[in-house]
């Protein structure tokens, strides 16, 4: 298989809602990146988070397997810190092995659910 992908993705748009209506964890407010790694070896993938008035955060950092994709909750991140809700961000991606990464947002604050998703920005 030809490699797919790059090593270095951006989103530019990160905000974790702070409420949720619905069961949890499926209906949780959250922030998702799905990353794919098509290639032959593990993706040693480093994600750093940028704020508008606060130093930057990370990496937190993640393997994913060759051949293999992996969802990603940003709610779910905490070392070396957990990102705090309600509150405006964006995020680098970077990996050893090309990977395509996909964004996504659910946003259950209200009973009419929204979902948003997209590819993020290649970069390299």
């Amino acid at each position: 298989m030809s490699l797919i992908g790059r090593t270095t993705w951006a989103i530019a748009e990160g905000y974790i809602p702070g409420k949720s209506n619905g069961p949890a964890p499926e209906m949780t407010s959250h922030e998702a990146c799905c990353i794919l790694n098509a290639s032959e070896n593990d993706a040693h993938v480093s994600i750093t988070i940028f704020f508008e008035d606060r130093d930057a955060v990370g990496p937190y950092r993640f393997t994913i397997a060759p051949r293999r994709t992996r969802h990603l909750r940003f709610n779910n991140f905490d070392d070396p810190a957990v990102i705090p809700r309600d509150t405006p961000y964006s995020s680098l991606i970077e990996s050893d092995v090309p990977i395509v990464v996909q964004h996504t947002r659910l946003d259950s604050r209200q009973s009419e659910n929204a979902l948003l998703t997209t590819i993020a920005f290649p970069c390299d």
